[in-house]
């Protein structure tokens, strides 16, 4: 790829004169903090965006895409950041979507199509059921079925955008395996990904961009954590741990008995007791699907728990209306796009969001009509203090990179004045810089003496945050230790076994 140029009305330069050179048979990983360019590089070559300006050569000769069908028939296939499934339709139709196997006369062969997409659930251990519906799923399930259709297709070139950002630690190495068998049987693996131990221990060759410009390529064997961060954000990233010792305060919230059955009667939620303390952040730890998503949701008020209480400074907030549950409790989603944002809305909409309900700032006229001035110079707040690239407020939300969504969000959540906040993969698709950012608001908001409970699959970002952590498995609490008397491989145990290590 060629001097290429993407420019998004009115003057967002995406891409500037941005020149790479893939090789067959490598994996290389491109990088760069939020807005860098990466993923509109990478949607120019899969044939989604359409470039200004640049020239591409496949194999030496020209090559240019109008959709990805054409980059697919060309051997180019793309895993994207967001989810891209039907929701309504199964993991196995999902899979198969274009590929169908039929049987005489010209019709869908249903069972040879299951073990197809049964054979690729096995071979990559995902732990899917074909025929559950896409919308029934976890965000994490969601994205590796987004993987497993590109790997159904066996393409040449695959473009892979933060395939691991909902992967647990667990799964990552299989994933990984499976790449490298595939570049060491010719084919070449582009790999976006703002983890840089995972860059660094996948890749081949890293290209590093920063604010559309193209900053140097260089092998993975000669780079460091260090050297990469401080390429792409022009500075030095500290990856320590930010938290300094101190004493929690009252108790802000509390989860006592809480049992959830789903609607299957499938036992979700048993004997679920949590405390967390005013200036304290407790860590939820576990591999995806032990019942994360459905203690948030009761937490949330989106399920309703058979038994138990939930209780928020002193008052019992378990079946309390959602409004009414937000004055208590802020709440960053892991699935920012369906319930984080409203996506077609502006910027400045979805930045007041919960503010405009619970506060005077944002309404004049006795509290009936929106002060938009206010909304919009709140906007710019949140703009300058999470570092968010953007052009304006008016702009819709969905024309926001990924990460710069998640830090409106962030930045929105953090600013309101609830006593306790509910954290659900809050630097999912984060670059570095990015992510020391939000660590650091984070950690202010502790020393705010602010109760936390976050949720990650990230242990390293649990071990960095967490004053304690909770292990969960299969619907139950099966730890809570405190972090300086744990390790990861202690805490990676009891997330696949439920129990602790005995020699």
């Amino acid at each position: 790829m060629t001097e290429m140029v993407k420019i998004f009305p009115p003057s967002l330069v995406a891409l500037d004169h941005v020149s790479v050179t893939f090789r067959e048979g490598e994996i290389h990983a491109i990088v760069g903090e939020n807005g860098a360019g990466k993923s509109t590089l990478m949607k120019i070559l899969y044939g989604m965006q359409p470039a200004d300006s640049g020239d591409i050569l496949l194999k030496g000769k020209p090559a240019r895409f109008t959709d990805p069908g054409e980059a697919i028939a060309n051997g180019i296939g793309m895993v994207h950041q967001e989810i891209l499934l039907i929701p309504e339709y199964t993991i196995w139709q999902n899979v198969v979507l274009g590929l169908e196997p039929v049987k005489f006369p010209n019709r869908l062969d249903v069972k040879k199509a299951r073990q197809q997409v049964r054979a690729k659930i096995d071979e990559f251990h995902f732990n899917l059921d074909p025929d559950a519906k896409v919308e029934d799923i976890s965000v994490a399930a969601r994205q590796k079925v987004e993987i497993l259709k590109l790997l159904f297709r066996n393409v040449s070139v695959l473009i892979m955008d933060e395939p691991t950002s909902v992967l647990t630690p667990q799964e990552i190495p299989q994933l990984f395996s499976e790449l490298k068998r595939l570049r060491d049987n010719g084919h070449t693996i582009l790999f976006i990904s703002h983890h840089l131990d995972e860059v660094l221990e996948l890749s081949d060759r890293i290209t590093v961009l920063r604010k559309g410009k193209f900053i140097g390529t260089l092998d993975a064997a000669k780079a460091t954590k260090a050297n990469l961060a401080q390429m792409m954000v022009g500075r030095e990233v500290i990856f320590e741990s930010l938290r300094l010792p101190q004493q929690p305060g009252n108790l802000v919230f509390e989860i006592t008995d809480l049992k959830y059955t789903d609607s299957d009667k499938r036992l979700k939620l048993s004997d679920i007791n949590l405390k967390v303390h005013s200036g304290e952040i407790v860590g939820i730890a576990g591999v995806e699907g032990n019942g994360q998503l459905e203690l948030v949701n009761a937490i949330m008020g989106l399920v309703e728990p058979q038994t138990g209480s939930i209780r928020c400074s002193d008052v019992d907030i378990t079946r309390l209306p959602i409004l009414e549950k937000r004055r208590k409790v802020a709440f960053v989603s892991q699935d920012r796009a369906n319930m984080g944002a409203c996506t077609p809305a502006k910027i400045t909409e979805n930045v007041i969001m919960t503010h405009h309900r619970l506060g005077k700032r944002f309404t004049r006229a006795a509290g009936t009509v929106l002060d938009y001035r206010q909304a919009v110079a709140f906007t710019g707040e949140v703009r300058q203090m999470f570092d968010v690239q953007m052009t304006n407020g008016e702009a819709p939300f969905k024309s926001l990179s990924g990460g710069n969504q998640q830090k409106i969000i962030l930045g929105r959540e953090l600013l309101l004045t609830a006593p306790f906040i509910l954290l659900d993969q809050p630097t999912r698709g984060l670059d570095v810089g990015s992510i020391e950012y939000v660590h650091r608001q984070i950690i202010a908001m502790r020393s705010s003496m602010r109760g936390m409970l976050l949720i990650s699959a990230d242990l390293e970002e649990l071990f960095r945050l967490s004053d304690r952590l909770l292990v969960m498995h299969r619907g139950r609490i099966v730890a809570d230790l405190r972090t300086e008397s744990t390790n990861i491989n202690e805490i990676g145990y009891l997330m696949l076994e439920g129990k602790a290590y005995e020699a």
